[in-house]
């Protein structure tokens, strides 16, 4: 990076952070420079934002002082990317910097001592090398907390927790304690591992975010300077008035509001946008959640990373790549995790009057006695000890190692306990704050629900079985629309296949030959040389005959939350399978008992009134809102904190 003068907003990458007083170290390190304006280190997203006259060289050498690097907010090839966090183990992360090899190899070095000295001390093992490996241990694993200890003393002015730890350890030594004085630093070393290795797996989670949208695009441009035309009435070059626009594949990052994007069958979105020309089905569930593919035709709105149907599209770019979906959707993730929590690093606020306090008692007990009531400052005799002896003890016993090592591996405990059962938790802090919490806000598809459609109802018109029951009839309807749909990638058709595998009638009839998509419609194949159409109520209406009361059937299902398609067979109606998102056997449980605790539930979702209304109903919530995208739910959760206080908001993607 080049000498320049910071006046307006400038941001660094920092690396090597393991936790929150890790950032604060930081953030408070660099605010004491003068000429410093405003200092926010965000230590989920590694990002610090500076304000002020400063230069970049100052800010980048005292971050450095402090024993931290600065990189490119935009390089992701640092830090904790060396290994995918997603899938990187424990023990790779501790390989993987030099401070937490060293915590690993003081775990190794303090085994021989634990074995012998605490574990099995009836052997009475007396053997020196015990000691000078616990030593080491002490050694290596404390190296990176005295020092740091010793940094955040000398340049912010801060009598930290590792600054008693070490001590403490030092104390140890001197009073003979070894495999205690290595057990505690390697303990602590761990520990803080533990919590940079739950802090690197939550950036992870946001730059898998952020490569949710495809990084390029199809653009249709004119053609530039065309040679084939130059000269030909008057054209001297530029946008060629001959040619028609072509495709162009380009960086999102380049293209402008505007500008028009081809988007293929089955290709995710790039950008935000309007449709202009085409139509589809448009799968929005990495955005909203909704269950079910929506129909998008000219004119309708579109997300960027949702997934494009059957259709062929032009659409018109409305935002930005910085200011699409996704982008803002991050922005608010990283707001969300930049609040810190009140409970925030407990211990670390506690050391700050607990440390001073207690170094300053033990310097009063080794100097006071001696000094004004004649008192041995060292040990007189083997068996009595001098009051240097008792200060150090003090200093020892006095040490909150119990709370201070517990804190991070509490907080990696539960966190690895919920992740075994699917909660994904983004920090220490959060779980803290859940004992307050006074409301649940969770979203319907893949929460409560198990985010697959299913066929719920299967109704031919020439059914005799009651309370659906299954007949003849029924599963002879399944079974054509499985001859149609048996192939398709779409959920919809995929519930139809797996009913009919269920069933058994799966290969009754032959798949379907000549398929063909009807875009915004629905489907057609031919099956022993008829053909057979699957579509929506719409369709039908204007292209299939059937009776008043069929509809009116059709209309009760899908005023009830189900999705129903009309099937068809050589242009006579043969009856309408309905699908729904099955809800999770333990929904209902864990809703009645967030309400035995006084907890309030909420459902955010972004699928329909009618089938959010439904599901709410099944499994006990009340307070139903239906029809929101991402940024609605944050709005509905602010409004939440604002009415109740801390606020737990359950989903299980990006939106």
């Amino acid at each position: 990076m080049n000498e320049q003068t910071i006046n307006n907003e400038f941001t660094f990458r920092i690396i090597g952070m393991d936790c929150a007083s890790c950032a604060q170290s930081v953030e408070n390190g660099v605010a004491r420079l003068d000429g410093i304006d405003v200092c926010q280190l965000n230590f989920t997203t590694e990002l610090l934002r500076i304000e002020g006259s400063t230069s970049a060289e100052e800010v980048i050498a005292r971050v450095k002082s402090l024993g931290y690097e600065v990189a490119d907010p935009n390089d992701d090839q640092v830090g904790d990317n060396t290994i995918d966090s997603g899938q990187q183990t424990f023990w790779q992360f501790l390989w993987q910097r030099w401070d937490t090899r060293l915590a690993l190899i003081g775990a190794i070095l303090i085994l021989p001592g634990l074995l012998f000295n605490e574990l099995l001390p009836m052997l009475e093992l007396e053997n020196p090398l015990l000691n000078i490996t616990s030593i080491g241990a002490m050694i290596v694993a404390g190296y990176p907390i005295a020092q740091s200890a010793w940094r955040n003393l000398r340049i912010n002015r801060e009598i930290s927790i590792n600054l008693l730890m070490t001590i403490a350890a030092v104390g140890a030594v001197i009073i003979g304690a070894y495999t205690e004085a290595g057990l505690v630093m390697v303990l602590f070393a761990i520990g803080e591992a533990l919590e940079g290795y739950t802090a690197s797996r939550a950036r992870n989670s946001i730059r898998t975010l952020m490569q949710v949208a495809p990084q390029e695009a199809t653009v249709l441009r004119p053609c530039i300077d065309c040679a084939g035309h130059l000269g030909q009435d008057g054209y001297t070059g530029g946008p060629c008035p001959f040619c028609g626009l072509e495709e162009q594949h380009v960086a999102v990052e380049s293209l402008q509001v505007g500008e028009t994007i081809l988007v293929k069958p089955g290709e995710r979105i790039p950008m935000d946008g309007r449709i202009l020309s085409g139509q589809s089905t448009i799968n929005q569930a990495p955005i909203t959640g909704e269950s079910n593919p929506v129909e998008k035709s000219i004119g309708a709105d579109i997300y960027a990373s949702s997934i494009n149907g059957e259709g062929v599209l032009e659409i018109e770019i409305t935002h930005l790549a910085a200011d699409n979906t996704i982008s803002r959707i991050i922005k608010m993730v990283e707001e969300a995790q930049a609040q810190k929590a009140p409970a925030q690093r407990i211990v670390d606020k506690f050391a700050k009057i607990y440390t001073p306090i207690v170094v300053g008692l033990a310097a009063l007990i080794a100097i006071v006695p001696p000094l004004f009531f004649e008192q041995p400052f060292w040990n007189p005799d083997a068996n009595t000890q001098g009051w240097l002896y008792r200060a150090l003890a003090l200093l020892v016993v006095a040490c909150p190692c119990a709370l201070v090592i517990s804190t991070p591996v509490s907080v990696i405990s539960a966190i690895s306990n919920a992740a075994k059962h699917g909660v994904l938790v983004k920090g220490g802090a959060f779980l803290e704050m859940m004992s307050g919490v006074k409301a649940v806000a969770m979203d319907k598809t893949g929460t409560l629900t198990r985010g697959q459609p299913t066929v719920a109802m299967l109704q031919s018109v020439t059914c005799a079985a009651l309370a659906n029951e299954p007949c003849e009839p029924c599963a002879d309807l399944l079974a054509w629309a499985n001859a149609v749909e048996q192939h398709s990638e779409h959920p919809l058709a995929q519930a139809i296949t797996s009913a009919s595998i269920h069933h058994g009638v799966n290969k009754r009839y032959p798949a379907a030959t000549d398929i063909k998509a009807m875009t915004g419609h629905g489907v057609t194949g031919q099956v022993n040389d008829q053909t057979v159409t699957i579509g929506n109520h719409r369709y039908f209406d204007d292209a299939i005959a059937h009776l008043p009361q069929q509809c009116a059937a059709i209309k009760a299902a899908e005023a009830n939350g189900y999705t129903t398609m009309m099937v068809s067979v050589g242009g006579n109606y043969q009856g309408y399978i309905s699908t729904s998102d099955q809800v999770r056997p333990t929904s209902k449980t864990a809703v009645s008992a967030l309400h035995a605790l006084g907890v309030k539930t909420v459902m955010l979702t972004g699928d329909n009134a009618a089938t959010a209304a439904q599901i709410g109903a099944e499994v006990g919530v009340s307070d139903v809102r239906a029809n929101l995208l991402p940024q609605d739910k944050v709005t509905a959760v602010r409004h939440l904190q604002s009415e109740t206080g801390d606020v737990v908001m359950v989903g299980d993607g990006i939106n």
